[in-house]
């Protein structure tokens, strides 16, 4: 895990801009800073580095990283790089380090950028290949790195953030407002389901994509991976056993460091189950760490104590206050360069600085178990919707008003049969959008979308949120609230060969008894405690904007109406009315948030 940036272009960068560049990539590689200078054709081409040593610690392994006419800055993790070091070494290729870096660089020589296909991790990486006159930038599969692209007077910047950019190029990017109305009306899942960020001019490199430049400054991008709902014949016994294996070589993968590491632990299967996989199947030493708040509803210490209990690991707990609340989140959003999306990150963070303070560098989280294997309330009604069998439709209602619907307090989804009625409904995605968008100075309409996957209802909005509405969303805050800590963060859902097989389930071994991800539930049967295993309420982690911010208290509310950038965008009288009401509802507690952030951005860059 570390930094990179780099451009192309006639002239190379300053010996200032480098090393400002350097400077604003620190945190996300305190151990080790490097450069590169390079030709592609008539055009300059810098590399620059800095390192989170997590692989093959020695100064042997330090990027950018050179051999035999290939430079490689790469930000990331190969967890199979052993076996594919025992692949190249068959084959006769020398190997003088112990590094992922290494591997990676000469699996791109042995095999082109077939070696994609044989890559499992995460990774952002660049290289120049001089003999074939070209500069290859790719992200991995479910774009778990970051890679921000900026291109200007005929120069292509390319950074692991937009403030190394920024750096690189000189000069301050425009803050895109319609990205910030977009946040405020539709909210954190309409941030990447365009190719908009909150600068103009900054796009990011697709997940699964390569991009590559030629000598003669044409360029190609092309997806190298794609998944789609393909199902097969299987019994119940052979699901279970197949997403038992996959995810337990998966979390042995990511295990791989030579840094300690720790797992993240809510109340929920999708933690618990990889930490339980990690203490029981693995045989390791498990360090959990959880983010407590105080309000019933987000509250999982009773779970999270029945897996610590079980399993006698080392626990740390973080809990959250209202104190400096305002000055930790100026803190995150100048660091995200961009407003922090939910309030989960910002509960996240206090997690992020206290898996640091405790000495561990790698973090390992449950991230896309939702989206791959049935994970939201409204899942189960999608599914309803696609069963033609009356009978079987009737029982499956039935077991939803004694499975999760009884937990459901959103009330357009309190219906179960919402999705049977109008297939196409879609409001409760952007709740209460029209409302929001009254509170603009200027108005925001965008009618909801989403990308065509699957003929499957259910299917197609899974890969939505797995692409583009929710994973997305999380992996760049992860990231961002991580490196700020200088953690490297773990996603064992999100492994190839998992997701592949997940996508292979047929939708009915899905559900049961009106409880949706039956898939993973019953895969770690005997491996989770009984108790959170079969908790059926959804929390995650979550607090309420009430538990941080006093909005009755005077300093509060003179922050919240006091001059500010916002208000070129959003109307203050709404805002100081909105802050008269009940904000218990979930999508106006949210809204709240979003507009915290979002202030907080735009005077960050005033």
């Amino acid at each position: 895990m570390c930094g990179f940036a780099g451009s192309v272009g006639l002239e190379a960068p300053s010996p200032e801009k480098i090393l400002n560049t350097l400077a604003t990539m620190n945190r996300r590689g305190p151990d080790a800073n490097g450069q590169f200078s390079g030709r592609l054709g008539r055009k300059f081409v810098s590399l620059l580095h800095t390192r989170l040593s997590i692989i093959d610690l020695e100064q042997r392994s330090d990027q950018p990283f050179q051999r035999d006419g290939l430079t490689i800055a790469f930000n990331g993790e190969i967890y199979n790089y052993k076996e594919l070091a025992e692949e190249l070494l068959s084959s006769g290729v020398v190997l003088k380090t112990n590094s992922d870096t290494e591997v990676l660089l000469e699996s791109y020589r042995m095999w082109g950028l077939d070696c994609l296909d044989k890559l499992e991790g995460m990774w952002a990486f660049a290289i120049l290949d001089e003999s074939e006159g070209k500069l290859i930038l790719c992200r991995d599969r479910f774009g778990e790195k970051p890679l921000f692209l900026y291109n200007k007077n005929d120069v292509l910047s390319f950074a692991s953030e937009p403030k190394a950019i920024e750096a690189l190029v000189g000069t301050k990017m425009t803050v895109n407002a319609e990205h910030i109305r977009r946040y405020l009306v539709n909210g954190f899942r309409s941030l990447h389901k365009t190719d908009a960020t909150f600068f103009e001019g900054l796009e990011e490199l697709p997940a699964a994509t390569v991009l590559e430049v030629s000598r003669d400054g044409s360029t190609r991008s092309f997806k190298y991976w794609s998944v789609k709902y393909q199902p097969c014949e299987m019994s119940e016994e052979q699901m279970i056993g197949a997403v038992r294996e996959k995810l337990i070589d998966s979390v042995g993968l990511r295990m791989r460091s030579d840094v300690p590491l720790a797992f993240c632990l809510s109340g929920g299967i999708d933690s618990g189950a990889l930490v339980s996989i990690a203490a029981k199947i693995l045989s390791q030493d498990v360090h959990a760490f959880s983010v407590i708040d105080s309000d019933e509803r987000y509250d999982e210490s009773e779970n999270i104590g029945h897996v610590v209990k079980e399993l006698g690991c080392e626990h740390f707990i973080a809990k959250t206050s209202k104190d400096g609340f305002f000055e930790r989140m100026s803190d995150l959003v100048s660091y995200h360069d961009a407003p922090v999306p939910t309030i989960s990150y910002y509960m996240h963070s206090f997690l992020s600085e206290e898996i640091r303070n405790q000495g561990f560098t790698v973090a390992v989280s449950g991230t896309g178990a939702d989206e791959i294997f049935t994970g939201y309330y409204d899942h189960y009604l999608f599914w309803l919707s696609t069963l033609q069998d009356e009978g079987k439709r009737r029982k499956a209602l039935d077991q939803w008003a004694a499975g999760y619907g009884k937990w459901i307090n959103n009330p357009l989804l309190q219906d179960p049969e919402l999705f049977v009625k109008d297939p196409s409904f879609r409001g409760h995605i952007y709740q209460n959008a029209e409302l929001f968008n009254s509170f603009l100075k200027e108005p925001f309409i965008e009618v909801f979308r989403e990308e065509h996957y699957s003929d499957d209802v259910l299917r197609n909005r899974m890969f939505n949120e797995l692409f583009h509405e929710i994973v997305p969303v999380i992996l760049r805050a992860d990231d961002m609230n991580s490196m700020r800590f200088s953690v490297e963060n773990r996603s064992p859902f999100l492994d190839r060969h998992l997701v592949e097989f997940a996508a292979t389930i047929p939708n009915d071994h899905l559900f049961e008894n009106g409880v949706a991800k039956q898939p993973l539930r019953k895969a770690i049967a005997g491996i989770l405690p009984e108790r959170v295993r079969a908790d059926t309420r959804k929390r995650g982690f979550n607090a309420s904007i009430e538990s941080l911010v006093d909005k009755n208290d005077s300093d509060v509310r003179s922050w919240m109406l006091g001059d500010s950038p916002i208000f070129d965008i959003v109307n203050r009288s709404s805002v100081e009315t909105f802050l008269q009401s009940d904000l218990s509802d979930n999508s106006f507690s949210k809204f709240l948030f979003y507009f915290i952030s979002a202030k907080t951005f735009l005077e960050s860059r005033a």
